[in-house]
């Protein structure tokens, strides 16, 4: 890959922002450590080396792992303790980890390790910083942790890498990793006591999956909030739900911000002008009118998760712990990932609602007598379905998030033999975010297939200039559905739109103020 592709990326550790991982997540980097990190880092791994020197029994250093905790393992055998961990412990299955995800998993990691509490000597995360800003990607599975003692397996993965062992991704294609390894020119890396235990033993993977399924939340909040708003428009909806007072004396602050850029969006709409009088309807169905409700709680969670996550992916999780200050080395729980299981669950209640309420309102719209459109939103009903199946699709998917939604973080198994009795399941309640974002995209991409089939047919009224610009923003790429043709193009159309954050790119400055309130 072009070395000028690459965003450069200082990582502070225990300082990184959403806006760096975002980068991570968004794009390849080039990462590196400030000169100011290697003292800290120096003085861990030197502790550790006084530890072995002195031959006092610690956990991980010069002991087995998990059950095995008892067993001491002589000095000369500590390097071969290290690369057995990894072999031993690399047993994942399932598909491999997206590039992005992988990436967000080696920079939190580095970062971790880079505070000095992990005993891990610079070359360590000199040859994850350089595996990373080569553009090798290890080959991690997405199934296979728990999310406590870390996510052991996903991780060992990762470190195989590290060590020339495995295969990993390099510009798409899957190479060995040794081949890779020798392409950049990076020396395979032979661990010491304590690294391989500090590399795997964490929580990164867990919140990688769940950032995934944040910044993924983030953006089909965006698109729901524009779509919804279109969707009024199209239903000939009222705009007087979303009155300021209302939402001021509730106090919600998602809900309060969510008003606000509805109403800006539907402010100007010659379509909401034509029906301000004389019309029948008392109150809109709650789809239309509860919109700032919903979407606001669903932000709010957003929020609360984004806060977690962000706490964590600054945090040091792996065990046992170094404290150099008093020279102690502590054995502790930081590795569990209950704050991550909680987070991911939670988003996974704001990504399912909003592809509910959308559902709801797509099937308000080929509802003639609730629209006042054509039925199925198409000429010549009968010989021509329209929205019919596509609807049914949507309810499907919306079907499946539901089931989706159920907490993974109240499930546990015991592991190690009962050593590691209670366990967060944080890498699943992070996983399935993925697929679920996934359906909610959908779904939002065929409600605003229908919203602009619903605005179309009122013209030659128009709708808002905003909401103007989030019909545009399809019609470029699917026209108006005049008959019955292959749907399945338009649907994905609209739904990589939504993915990729165009449903709402013209009115980022709206969204400002709904993150970014109190």
């Amino acid at each position: 890959m072009n070395p000028c592709a690459y965003t450069p990326l200082t990582l502070m550790p225990g300082h990184m922002s959403l806006a760096h991982l975002r980068s991570v997540w968004s794009g390849p980097v080039q990462a590196s450590l400030p000169p100011t990190a290697l003292d800290g880092i120096q003085s861990s791994a030197a502790a550790i080396q006084r530890i072995v020197e002195k031959k006092d029994a610690a956990y991980g250093i010069n002991t087995g792992f998990g059950k095995l905790a008892k067993t001491r393992i002589p000095d000369d055998q500590l390097e071969l303790l290290q690369r057995n961990l990894i072999l031993s412990h690399s047993v994942g299955t399932g598909e491999p980890m997206s590039d992005a995800t992988v990436r967000l998993v080696m920079v939190m990691k580095a970062a971790s390790l880079a505070r000095g509490f992990s005993g891990v000597r610079p070359v360590v995360i000199d040859t994850l910083l350089a595996v990373l800003n080569a553009g090798i990607v290890p080959r991690i599975p997405v199934k296979g942790s728990v999310g406590a003692s870390g996510d052991l397996a996903p991780l060992s993965h990762m470190t195989l890498a590290l060590m020339g062992e495995g295969d990993v991704r390099v510009n798409g294609e899957w190479v060995s990793a040794s081949a890779a390894l020798k392409t950049a020119g990076i020396t395979p890396l032979t661990l010491a006591a304590k690294e391989g235990l500090a590399l795997i033993n964490g929580t990164q993977v867990s919140t990688a999956l769940a950032l995934h399924g944040l910044f993924m939340a983030e953006r089909l909040l965006e698109a729901g909030t524009v779509i919804g708003a279109l969707c009024v428009d199209a239903a000939k909806g009222s705009d007087a739900p979303f009155d300021p007072r209302i939402h001021a004396v509730r106090g919600q602050p998602g809900q309060i911000a969510v008003a606000a850029a509805t109403r800006e969006l539907l402010a100007g709409s010659q379509i909401r002008l034509s029906h301000m009088v004389d019309d029948e309807r008392v109150q809109d169905p709650y789809s239309l009118r509860c919109q700032p409700q919903v979407m606001g709680a669903c932000r709010d969670l957003i929020g609360n998760a984004a806060r977690t996550l962000l706490i964590e992916a600054n945090a040091v999780t792996d065990n046992p712990l170094v404290f150099t200050d008093t020279n102690e080395v502590l054995s502790g729980g930081n590795f569990h990932a209950e704050p991550v299981a909680f987070a991911a669950d939670t988003l996974a209640l704001a990504i399912a609602e909003i592809g509910a309420i959308s559902e709801r309102r797509i099937a308000l719209l080929i509802d003639s007598t609730l629209s006042g459109l054509p039925p199925f939103l198409v000429d010549n009903p009968g010989i021509n379905s329209g929205f019919m199946i596509a609807h049914v699709t949507a309810a499907a998917l919306a079907s499946e998030n539901k089931s989706h939604a159920h907490p993974a973080s109240v499930d546990s198994l015991p592991t190690s033999a009962n050593q590691e009795d209670h366990v967060s399941m944080a890498t699943f309640a992070g996983r399935r975010l993925a697929e679920m974002a996934d359906n909610t995209a959908t779904i939002l991409g065929i409600e605003w297939l229908a919203a602009a089939q619903g605005v179309d047919f009122h013209r030659p009224l128009a709708t808002s200039p905003r909401l103007t610009q989030v019909h545009a923003a399809l019609r470029a790429h699917v026209p108006f559905y005049d008959k019955d043709r292959l749907f399945a193009p338009d649907i994905e159309a609209a739904r990589q739109r939504v993915l990729d954050g165009a449903a709402s790119a013209a009115q980022q400055d709206l969204f400002a103020p709904v993150w970014n309130a109190a």
